[in-house]
């Protein structure tokens, strides 16, 4: 099992109008690089993958995820580029963004009923792969209840509950526990790292203590580069024994970190 990212680059394009002495001056065109060359390889684990906001996290994951198309470069699954894999791709993914519209209306198993048709599930395994699901991420009792009256937490939980349906070999997770309070956060910590013993599991945060102690590797993004890579022992040999990933990211941001 294995995930190769080659040589990314995503770029950004607006227009912006400027004010000229006659009034509205003619359209400027901005380019923002969100990504540039990002490559490296996954296999079974658990990754986590740090960095501020803009550095290119949420880019690189939507592109893993089949959302965005990059500018350059490819993402293969098993040595075959994603694009071309098609639904085979989509059936072995699991994909939590960091925001996402829900639907209100739905109680939470008539939304994880609806994510099981998206995702090709049949008919006759629905009912126990919302179970199993709900149960993994302690919602089984609220799955009646409507998704209006959900807490921020529990909203978190049942987007985690949709990208375990179908047991996906690869589980993408764009900031997992926003909205979770820490005892959640430690079991969704421990369960991650679970679930990584047979599947590959990348987690986009900025919280350090999310990935720090369960996480097999960490990269790090700055600016859409891939500027470190390593377990938490080598980071930490590399920046003159730093004490923590803490330590390392304010060396390399110089700005707080959630921990």
């Amino acid at each position: 099992m294995e995930l190769t990212i080659s040589n990314l680059n995503k770029v950004y394009i607006r227009r912006e109008r400027k004010m000229s002495i006659k009034g509205i001056g003619r359209p400027e065109i901005i380019k923002k690089s969100a990504l540039e060359d990002v490559s490296f390889t996954l296999s079974e684990g658990l990754y986590g993958l740090l960095g501020p906001n803009g550095a290119g996290k949420s880019t690189l994951m939507k592109i893993v995820a089949g959302i965005l198309r990059p500018d350059a470069g490819k993402v293969l699954w098993n040595g075959h580029e994603i694009l071309k894999l098609g639904k085979n791709y989509r059936r072995i993914l699991g994909f939590m963004p960091q925001q996402q519209g829900l639907y209100s209306g739905f109680t939470g198993r008539r939304f994880l009923d609806y994510m099981c048709v998206l995702k090709e599930i049949t008919s006759e395994e629905t009912k126990s792969e919302i179970n199993r699901v709900a149960d993994q991420v302690h919602l089984l009792p609220e799955l009646g209840k409507r998704l209006e009256n959900y807490s921020g937490g529990m909203k978190q939980r049942i987007l985690l509950a949709s990208a375990l349906l179908g047991d996906p070999k690869l589980l993408i997770l764009d900031e997992p526990t926003a909205g979770l309070d820490p005892r959640e956060r430690v079991s969704l910590r421990l369960q991650l790292k679970e679930l990584s013993k047979d599947r590959i599991i990348l987690v986009a945060t900025h919280v350090v203590s999310d990935v720090e102690t369960v996480a097999d590797e960490i990269l790090v993004l700055k600016e859409g580069h891939l500027v470190e890579r390593g377990s938490v022992d080598e980071l930490k040999e590399r920046f003159h024994h730093a004490s923590s990933i803490e330590a390392i990211y304010l060396q390399l941001f110089g700005e707080p970190v959630d921990v």
